[in-house]
């Protein structure tokens, strides 16, 4: 038996996102982005533990990233939406980048992420975070 993760947050992204994107859609310039939020709607989910973070999402759902905290570099937040919600972009310790788009929360989910960071790495919140 494995062990057992506890669950901070789980689920898609902000409705808020869709909804603004749909009303964008009723003009032609706006419609790639009004698909790309409603791909986002129906098949991005975030999964946020005590242990990793886990994203599910592209077409229908098949792509699935697992980042544990130790492999996070560092942390940035982008509100978005009047501040309702935001993206959390997490680059690796390979450079490598990470975008987490319309994360409700978005505020609280950073701190969670960054304290989880702090912690298994043993760094600095402010070497981690940009504000």
């Amino acid at each position: 038996m494995g062990i057992k993760e506890s669950v901070y947050y789980e689920g898609g992204p902000h409705i808020g996102d869709l909804l603004i994107h749909l009303a964008l859609g009723v003009t032609v310039i706006f419609l790639p982005l009004t698909a790309g939020a409603v791909v986002r709607a129906l098949w991005l989910r975030y999964r946020i533990t005590d242990r990793r973070i886990s994203i599910t999402g592209g077409w229908r759902g098949r792509d699935r990233t697992d980042v544990v905290y130790t492999e996070i570099a560092k942390l940035v937040k982008i509100p978005r939406g009047i501040g309702l919600w935001g993206d959390i972009i997490l680059t690796l310790q390979d450079k490598s980048r990470l975008e987490m788009r319309a994360v409700p929360n978005f505020r609280e989910i950073h701190d969670y992420i960054a304290e989880k960071v702090a912690d298994k790495t043993g760094k600095s919140l402010e070497t981690i975070t940009t504000r």
